[in-house]
């Protein structure tokens, strides 16, 4: 499947470039939330079902993804391919044919469930790539992926007033995205299609180092989308208030969100010298404690209020390629992607329901208080991972180093 001679770090790159541009799919919509609201008189909290359709889309699609082994009985690459691919044309419908909010639900959910073919994929094609630097690797993968994520807002800032032509240049993205992963194909430590076994999605819970690794990502996914959908909204409301231009609020959620590359990429070499779980840990603790601070800010210095954001930004997700990098070196490797698919399956349907209680909180408690609901996420997380710290088989991690 590679059309020209390929190193890993070839591999790292376009895979990254694949991944930031078909990533930047997930939260094309609620980018231009604002617009949407103006055009179809959606309320705030009824526009977070713009990512919250995603979500449940993701979560049906990995759910059956993983039922089928897919990201293990077919070629990854190509699966990723055709993932990007459709949900591109299902982002590109949205901005076409959508006139309301039912319309648009319908199709966010779509494109949520093409995506489950893009992610958990991915990170199986890197992790093929990749043996000692795996974290480094994953954390770069990650890091683009929140790139991605966060490109809409800056494309919304800078991009005129037209959200229906925004929405169709991120599909034209996305397309390009899968199209690159051909380029790629597995690499060398690719243990090659496995035979169909629905067992699989149930038995990766049952290795008790997979379980903890999964408890470990389940608290950081508890206050991970949560706190990407719902602070550019806080963001906005209280650079608002203090008189700011639009622009800058986007400017700023582009900034918060993407710092989180910079995190991935700094915890990913960090855990390759230092240890997954004691990385992982650091991160969930540092985010938790902005979880609890954070809102204390709102309404205040706008400079002291993105400087926090930032840093939770660039923690809030540095842990999350180190959730995953454990599982592919303690799990069966002929179905690590089955492994990935279930771990983010679980993941995001807990990101369900924090989502939806952010917005509840803020309009009764208003935002001083609204994110710390999310606190206990990453400090339990933090609990399962020094838990798998101390296990025997934390010796198979980043080659010893636990």
């Amino acid at each position: 499947m590679v059309a020209f001679p390929m190193t890993r770090w070839k591999a790292l790159f376009l895979l990254c470039l694949a991944e930031l541009l078909g990533m930047s799919l997930w939260f094309s919509a609620s980018s231009v939330a604002p617009a949407l609201r103006a055009e179809w008189g959606l309320s705030v909290s009824a526009s977070g079902w713009l990512t919250l359709a995603v979500q449940a889309g993701f979560v049906a699609g990995t759910l059956i993804s993983a039922i089928l082994n897919l990201p293990d009985v077919l070629l990854a690459p190509r699966l990723v391919a055709a993932a990007a691919l459709l949900g591109a044309a299902a982002n590109a419908a949205l901005a076409l044919f959508a006139r309301d909010a039912a319309v648009a639900l319908l199709l966010r959910f779509a494109t949520g469930f093409f995506l489950a073919g893009v992610y958990p994929p991915g990170m199986k094609i890197i992790a093929s790539w990749f043996r000692q630097g795996r974290g480094l690797a994953l954390g770069a993968l990650i890091g683009a992926l929140t790139l991605g994520k966060a490109s809409p807002y800056l494309l919304n800032a800078f991009g005129g007033e037209d959200w229906r032509k925004k929405l169709l240049i991120v599909s034209l993205l996305a397309a390009i995205g899968g199209l690159i992963v051909l380029l790629v194909g597995e690499g060398p430590f690719a243990a090659g299609t496995a035979p169909f076994d629905a067992r699989q999605a149930v038995l990766v819970f049952r290795q008790r180092g997979v379980r903890l690794a999964n408890l470990g990502y389940f608290g950081h996914m508890w206050e991970l989308y949560a706190m990407w959908t719902w602070a550019p909204v806080m963001i906005r409301a209280s650079l608002d208030l203090r008189g700011a231009s639009p622009a800058l609020a986007e400017a700023a959620s582009f900034l918060v969100i993407g710092s989180g590359a910079v995190g991935c990429v700094a915890a990913g070499f960090l855990a390759d010298r230092a240890g997954r779980t004691l990385v992982a840990s650091a991160a969930m603790g540092m985010s938790g404690a902005c979880c609890l601070a954070v809102g204390f800010l709102f309404g205040g210095s706008p400079f002291l209020l993105l400087a926090l954001a930032v840093v939770w930004g660039m923690t809030v997700v540095a842990d999350s390629a180190q959730f995953s990098a454990c599982v592919t070196e303690l799990a069966d490797p002929r179905y690590l992607g089955t492994a990935l698919t279930m771990q983010t399956c679980v993941g995001f349907l807990l990101t369900t329901a924090s989502i939806q209680l952010i917005p509840v909180l803020a309009g009764g408690a208003g935002w001083r208080y609204a994110f710390a609901i999310l606190a206990p996420g990453p400090f339990l997380g933090a609990v399962a991972m020094l838990r798998l710290r101390a296990l025997p088989e934390a010796a198979h991690l980043a080659q010893g180093r636990r």
